[in-house]
């Protein structure tokens, strides 16, 4: 089994650093032309037979761009790989959330962030839950391609590599379009590639 994790690509509320949380967001050109790029990458790279993806207009987006561009087959949508629901926080930039509600930032707050949970939203803990549920999911003789966002990342690098939730979410950063590929062991998963972008220097 193979599992390939790639984020989706930019939206004008990724370069302005918003919440995005459930917002139907749209890819920006820029995010169109990075979809476009890893899935060339992608199809170049490996041979898929399932490809997963959170239902969110800006993965359902880049998904259906890197399916153009050559990776088979077509995605199936799914809830699970969501990113955090972000409630009534929606749309304000980090800046303003971590300023004025310094109890949802992992920095500020540590752990006591990690269960914080804002109105009409989830926790992080919430989170991984739902996330990790959608991953244990996966078959098992498959290689998968799951296209999903940030937050769902930190969760399964989290698990895999056995780091503390907190920590990573604090000190690890995901890209938009990165790749991350988990290779099986004896007994969980080893990250062999996270959150690379190398591809694009050969472009």
């Amino acid at each position: 089994m193979t599992v390939v994790l790639v984020r989706h690509g930019e939206t004008d509320w990724n370069a302005e650093r918003r919440l995005q949380g459930w917002a139907p967001t749209p890819l920006s050109e820029r995010g169109r032309e990075q979809a476009t790029r890893v899935g060339e990458h992608l199809a170049a790279r490996y041979e898929f037979d399932r490809t997963v993806a959170s239902d969110l207009r800006r993965t359902r987006e880049t998904a259906e761009r890197i399916h153009r561009a050559g990776v088979d087959p077509e995605s199936t949508f799914e809830k699970r790989w969501r990113e955090r629901d972000f409630g009534v926080y929606q749309g304000l930039t980090y800046e303003t959330m971590f300023e004025e509600y310094p109890e949802f930032s992992v920095g500020q707050s540590g752990e006591a962030a990690l269960a914080a949970t804002p109105e009409r939203g989830e926790s992080l803990l919430d989170l991984r839950e739902r996330v990790l549920a959608g991953f244990d999911a996966l078959a098992v003789d498959e290689t998968v391609l799951v296209v999903t966002h940030g937050g769902p990342l930190y969760a399964v690098c989290s698990h895999v590599m056995g780091l503390d939730y907190a920590t990573i979410i604090d000190e690890h950063s995901q890209d938009n379009c990165a790749v991350n590929e988990l290779q099986p062991t004896a007994e969980t998963f080893e990250l062999v590639r996270r959150n690379d972008t190398s591809y694009r220097e050969s472009v």
